[in-house]
């Protein structure tokens, strides 16, 4: 088993949700965070006047979710995809972690292992 981490522009979710449900990951969770990453921060407009100032942190959403080893090319293509901008990608589209899981238990039923995902 594997846990799947990619954190992407929130403005993407929409299209990365249907594109995980279409590959067969039907289980995950997504959050709204903020962070910094390559991109460093963005140029914002604040108060009257025009001016602007740098704000060292975006949001960002992360999506997670734990797969099947065999799911995990499928995974990472539709994220790849659905989240990438138009044009072939821009620095700030997102990231891709993979971690190992070593034990997955259902709370509901006490069951262990790949059944429990």
């Amino acid at each position: 088993m594997l846990k799947v981490e990619a954190i992407i522009r929130p403005e993407r979710i929409s299209q990365v949700t249907p594109a995980l449900d279409a590959v067969g990951c039907t289980g995950y969770h997504y959050t709204n965070i903020t962070g910094q990453g390559r991109q460093g921060g963005v140029e914002v407009f604040v108060g009257r006047g025009g001016q602007t100032a740098v704000r060292s942190s975006v949001p960002k959403t992360l999506i997670t979710t734990v797969i099947p080893d065999e799911l995990l090319e499928k995974v990472i293509d539709a994220i790849l995809e659905a989240a990438r901008s138009p044009g072939g990608g821009n620095i700030g589209d997102g990231k891709i972690f993979v971690s190992p899981v070593s034990e997955v238990v259902r709370v509901s039923s006490g069951e262990r292992g790949a059944i429990a995902i």
